[in-house]
């Protein structure tokens, strides 16, 4: 049996996904509830990781530690191999997760009279973090054509005239798994260059591409205007470390990482853990292999879901995603509000998915799922879906 077959019992491990779905959900009894929501998988690191962590455990102390040159090495090499994407090690800045990272961007860069821009539907900590900061978010909708999304450039310079001092751009695509193509990154490079507007790129699911799909680095593309976009990448996601917490901001100016160093500083922003550095070596000198077997997983697991929903489930559309692990389900046929839908899938289903309009109004009508878990799960939560709708 393939570790990727191997189901795993998360429940009772502090997990968010297993653990807290009732303070998540509001709902009392939750131990027959399958959660197929929060984007963290249900699949073990690879092993080159855990061992790497094991080490670290077994030598025994745990005092302060930093990124070496050898840990930048590897994702440098990681970046140039599987993105064709030449980076420097002075580039890159380590933070505790992308999530802190685009906060401390915001922070840095911009001011409560600024605006930050974003596109929904779109992953909800873009315009969550902007607002707690007191920023004017402005918002430009994406155009949605059978579940395929793209940028409508002419209300896109619109809003970026709108004050707008950073646009936050989800590359590849949160929830709608779009890989963005040369052409729009080059008109978002063009436009953002034109109004003075930086560019925080947040390319987390960069990995995480199909076949036939390729994600390029919008930094790669940018030429002299390189020196105006963040760009932040992380292991994380690619092999399920979201809670080692590690991530890298990479930017080829000087001045920009000076202001980073300089906020990182007065917020007394300590280096990665021993352990978080561990594993981010191990999984970009070694973790290759197992990411190219997670892909078929994945994309065998979407294809089942789309099949079974075809067969069943007409009124539903999905389409299958150029990246991600994720499913971004159209249920606007059903005719079914997003209250009516929840409350199926999870008292009739006992089945946990997100609800579209936590990725911004544009996203109602809409579930996220996530799949990457072993595939007797993605049968169950299949078959969870259709017994809600019966």
């Amino acid at each position: 049996m393939s570790e990727f077959e191997k189901v795993i019992n998360r429940k009772d491990t502090r997990s968010i996904k297993w653990d807290f779905i009732g303070e998540t959900y509001g709902i009392e009894e939750t131990d027959d509830i399958l959660p197929m929501w929060i984007a963290d998988m249900d699949f073990r690191a690879p092993e080159v990781v855990i061992e790497a962590m094991r080490e670290q455990l077994d030598h025994g102390v745990f005092g302060y530690s930093y990124m070496c040159e050898a840990c930048k090495d590897a994702v440098r090499g990681w970046l140039k191999e599987r993105h064709a994407w030449q980076t420097e090690n002075e580039w890159m800045l380590f933070h505790h997760g992308v999530v802190p990272a685009i906060a401390s961007v915001i922070e840095t860069f911009t001011t409560s009279e600024d605006a930050i821009l974003v596109t929904p539907p779109v992953y909800p900590p873009f315009f969550q973090v902007a607002g707690h900061m007191e920023r004017e978010v402005v918002t430009c909708e994406m155009i949605e054509n059978d579940g395929v999304y793209s940028i409508d450039f002419e209300k896109f310079e619109k809003a970026l005239q709108q004050n707008v001092k950073l646009f936050v751009l989800c590359h590849p695509h949160n929830p709608g798994g779009i890989v963005w193509q040369r052409e729009e990154l080059e008109k978002i490079i063009e436009l953002c260059a034109k109004h003075g507007v930086l560019i925080l790129s947040d390319e987390i699911h960069a990995d995480l591409v199909f076949q036939n799909n390729k994600h390029i680095p919008i930094a790669s593309i940018a030429g002299d205007e390189e020196k105006h976009i963040i760009t932040c990448v992380a292991p994380t996601k690619t092999f399920n470390l979201a809670g080692v917490q590690a991530a890298i901001m990479i930017a080829s100016d000087e001045d920009i990482r000076e202001k980073l160093n300089r906020h990182a500083a007065a917020h007394g922003q300590m280096n990665l853990s021993p352990f978080a550095a561990a594993a981010l070596k191990a999984a970009y000198e070694e973790g290759g292999p197992w990411l190219d077997e997670l892909l078929t997983i994945v994309s065998n697991n979407m294809d089942y879901v789309i099949g079974q929903f075809k067969e069943h489930l007409p009124k539903i559309q999905v389409r299958k995603p150029d990246a991600t692990y994720l499913l971004w389900i159209d249920y606007r046929g059903t005719g079914l509000s997003e209250d009516e839908m929840m409350d199926n899938l999870l008292n009739k289903g006992r089945l946990a998915l997100e609800p579209g309009s936590k990725y911004g109004e544009a996203g109602i009508g809409f579930l996220r799922m996530n799949v990457a878990c072993p595939p007797t799960l993605v049968e169950d939560g299949v078959a969870r879906f259709i017994k809600a709708l019966a």
